[in-house]
């Protein structure tokens, strides 16, 4: 018998993307051969990267529910000891973000967003779009016609709808996470290996390759928002994409500028560590609230009572773990000469309804005071008419300044612990289990008819604030909770209410009630914990059905 030595042989292919859904009218506009390549060209490089990324934070999730609290690396100490590096900062349009407005990207939303007033665009590829193929497609086709303002629109009614605004936002597009694929294109890699391609790669390659230097001729430049980083080697590897991308089309290092979302745990540990991968690149971060408390959630599920958070209404911004991470971000940023932009409250006007109206401006008005208090440069809104209502309290701070960089914030300590203090002191109500249940269920019925974005019960859910309400779910099943009058609150009871539920909602002929239910019972009532909602309901229901 032969013994072979040597390498073995291996069969290389040509990297290739292939796609995979349908093709209607002008999406051969945005999927050009020349932009498949350059898309093809960015999974070859960082396809493998992005799995080893999302590995890590399966094992640092891991570690978390194991008892191993997250802590100020000491490996990058010296990062942090450093005084003398900073960001790149502002791009051109970016230097004023007082007010910046949030949504999504169908034509409609985007002209009411570039007529807002709003000094920048939040245009949302990711919570705030269900990631249907046509969504994903026409979203880049309203982003493309926008820029070189040639975007019109007229409703199913005969509205027509145009951008009128002498000043537009400036635009900051944000892709999907690291963890979202887009199976509507397939990439196979050397190997000859078939895959999902990376809804990040896919929103972020083609926006950028049709859009950078018309954004640049226009005096603005390619901006993004990046959402769910767990870590600073995620941060690497965006600037890594960036800087390939950069000399790929021909601009400048340093054109693109991006703003990284703080919406998980594990990156509240390492936020000078993002900015310092990112140096190049970033113009500032971003406190992302909502997806921050599933976070919180996420990780510390199974760690016991003490973990568990009382009703959504109740985790307001003023609890110590929300607190400490605030004022960690503003000092952090300013210390690097980065933005520090606030979040959203999800209250929202009703203009039939003035009490309801009256009562969102109120709440606005004073989150808002507290953020431009608190030494913030900006702040999100999600509906127009709360732009006047952010403005005027972040005017009455910064006057003529465009934003307050100066100011260091060098009172502000802030430990591990107080990061993880979740204590708040408030029981859970059979008012709050009931509306986490609706809420979900009412959102995912949404999102599996191709809405992002809805107002429910005059709040603006979007996937983060529906990821809260189901993770409490099961927190709360799983830590054997009970509400304040003493029920418990266990799978059967969760069965009642989403019976209870699909009762009270409207029903309608095609509406997703059924579905909904059936996914929520999935991520809130099974034994494991998907990680995310988005992930089985997009497989199950967005792939094949659009």
């Amino acid at each position: 018998m032969r013994t072979r030595t040597g390498p073995i042989p291996t069969q290389t292919h040509e990297p290739s993307i292939e796609i995979a859904g349908r093709l209607a009218p002008r999406y051969d506009e945005i999927l050009t051969p020349e932009a498949l390549a350059f898309l093809t060209e960015l999974h070859h490089r960082f396809g493998a990267r992005r799995h080893d990324r999302l590995a890590d934070r399966m094992r640092r999730r891991f570690e978390i529910g194991n008892g191993h609290d997250p802590q100020f690396r000491d490996d990058t100490r010296h990062i942090r000891e450093d005084a003398d590096w900073k960001v790149a900062g502002a791009g051109p349009g970016l230097e004023d973000r007082r007010v910046e407005i949030t949504g999504p990207t169908d034509p409609k939303m985007t002209i009411n967003a570039l007529n807002s007033g709003a000094k920048v665009w939040l245009a949302d590829q990711e919570d705030a779009t269900s990631p249907t193929w046509q969504n994903v497609i026409e979203g880049q086709l309203s982003l493309r016609d926008a820029i070189r303002g040639e975007l019109l629109f007229t409703s199913p009614e005969g509205k027509r709808y145009e951008v009128t605004a002498t000043e537009t936002p400036t635009i900051v597009m944000r892709p999907r996470g690291w963890h979202l694929p887009e199976q509507h294109i397939r990439f196979t890699d050397r190997t000859g290996r078939t895959m999902a391609a990376s809804g990040s790669l896919v929103d972020f390659g083609l926006y950028f390759f049709h859009n950078a230097q018309q954004l640049i001729a226009n005096g603005r430049g390619p901006y993004f928002y990046i959402a769910k980083l767990e870590s600073s080697e995620e941060a690497k590897l965006w600037d890594d994409v960036f800087t390939f991308s950069e000399q790929y089309v021909g601009v400048p290092h340093g054109t693109i500028r991006a703003t990284v979302l703080i919406e998980t745990l594990p990156a509240a540990f390492e936020m000078e560590e993002i900015l310092f991968e990112l140096r190049d690149h970033i113009a500032g971060l971003n406190a992302g609230r909502w997806d921050y408390i599933f976070s919180i959630i996420k990780n510390y599920r199974g760690r016991g009572a003490r973990f568990v958070l009382p009703d959504r209404s109740e985790v307001t911004m003023t609890v110590p773990f929300m607190r400490a991470y605030t004022e960690l971000l503003v000092k952090t940023c300013h210390k690097r000469g980065a933005f520090a932009i606030g979040g959203m409250s999800a209250f929202i006007p009703n203009r039939r309804d003035p009490e309801v109206t009256e009562r969102a401006f109120e709440k606005v008005a004073a989150d808002k005071k507290r953020e431009a208090g608190d030494g913030f440069d900006g702040t999100w809104v999600a509906h127009p008419d709360l732009i006047p209502v952010a403005r005027a309290e972040f005017d009455a701070v910064l006057g003529e300044r465009p934003n307050q960089l100066d100011r260091q914030r060098p009172e502000v300590e802030v430990s591990a612990a107080d990061l993880i203090d979740v204590h708040i002191g408030r029981p859970v109500t059979a008012a709050g289990v009931h509306g986490n249940v609706s809420v979900a269920v009412r959102y995912i019925e949404a999102w599996l008819r191709g809405l992002g974005a809805v107002a429910i019960d005059n709040l603006m859910e979007d996937a983060a604030t529906a990821e809260i309400s189901r993770s409490q779910v099961w927190q709360w099943i799983h830590q054997d909770q009970t509400t304040d009058d003493g029920t418990a609150i266990t799978r059967d009871y969760i069965e009642g209410l989403i019976d209870q539920v699909l009762g009270e909602v409207e029903r309608r002929e095609g509406d997703r009630f059924d579905d909904a239910a059936d996914i929520f019972r999935e991520v809130a009532l099974g034994q494991d914990f998907p990680a995310f909602l988005t992930l089985p309901a997009y497989t199950k229901f967005l792939v094949d059905g659009d």
